[in-house]
């Protein structure tokens, strides 16, 4: 389909505006669906575990970690959690998941409860930490580590569809955009044609099919045919070589 020169810049600005929309729209919809999503998640393990810390006070006090232990193991489960440890007011490791052992890195980290702590394991990757006191930190605290790849996964599934909608609305739109300028150009060039043919046939009137249509246009187009046609009527090769008669302005 071919385009007309005098709309390429036409069409090139609605290229550009296309794509302005596409990305921006992209980039908000990825920000937003991060932001929600990883607040999501963080909101949810800070749910687990202050059920956790409500749950082990009495496990805590009769130092039953046995039972703490199965405890924190149902929670292991569920998806996204990568790890949970419980520590006492003297920071005493009482359960933890970890397998075979805790990690250095948190043996030797500074505990922030109530925080979001971004934590890099050896060998198990990056997390985001949450965690709560235990009966307001007099008994210990619960910790949870989210695992930050599966939190990406869970974004990347959730903005797939909004960029395959948005890739599809941008390739329609940039079609509809070409049909639509190739459409407003076709009376310009029935013009230009009607034109060529007016100055081939000299002062004939064109008599063709293509020329009675733009000759009843209403429209811009249509104007300009007439001119033309006028033009082409009382046109005289000889009054250009004339002095010209018309009055002068005063």
């Amino acid at each position: 389909m071919k385009v007309s020169r005098l709309f390429q810049r036409t069409m090139f600005g609605i290229f550009f505006l296309f794509l302005l929309i596409g990305v921006s729209t992209s980039v908000v919809s990825i920000y937003s669906v991060d932001l929600h999503l990883t607040s999501e998640y963080e909101e949810n393990s800070r749910d687990i575990a202050k059920t956790i810390a409500d749950a082990s006070v009495d496990i805590i006090l009769n130092r039953d970690l046995s039972s703490l232990q199965s405890l924190i193991d149902q929670f292991i489960e569920i998806q996204g959690i990568s790890y949970i440890y419980i520590v006492n007011d003297t920071d005493e490791y009482l359960a933890h998941t970890f397998v075979p052992g805790i990690p250095e890195e948190i043996l030797e980290s500074e505990r922030r409860v109530g925080e979001t702590v971004t934590r890099n394991l050896a060998g198990m990757g990056d997390f985001v930490e949450v965690s709560s006191y235990i009966l307001a930190g007099h008994v210990g605290s619960v910790h949870i580590g989210m695992d930050v790849s599966h939190v990406a996964l869970a974004i990347q599934q959730a903005i797939g569809n909004q960029i395959y909608l948005i890739a599809i609305i941008f390739f329609v739109g940039i079609f509809a955009s070409i049909w639509f300028v190739s459409f407003a150009a076709k009376p310009i060039n029935s013009l230009l044609d009607y034109a060529v043919t007016l100055a081939k046939r000299e002062n004939e009137e064109d008599s063709s099919e293509t020329g009675e249509q733009i000759l009843t246009r209403n429209d811009e187009v249509g104007h300009l045919a007439r001119l033309f046609q006028y033009f082409s009527t009382v046109s005289d090769p000889e009054k250009l070589e004339q002095p010209s008669d018309a009055p002068s302005k005063e």
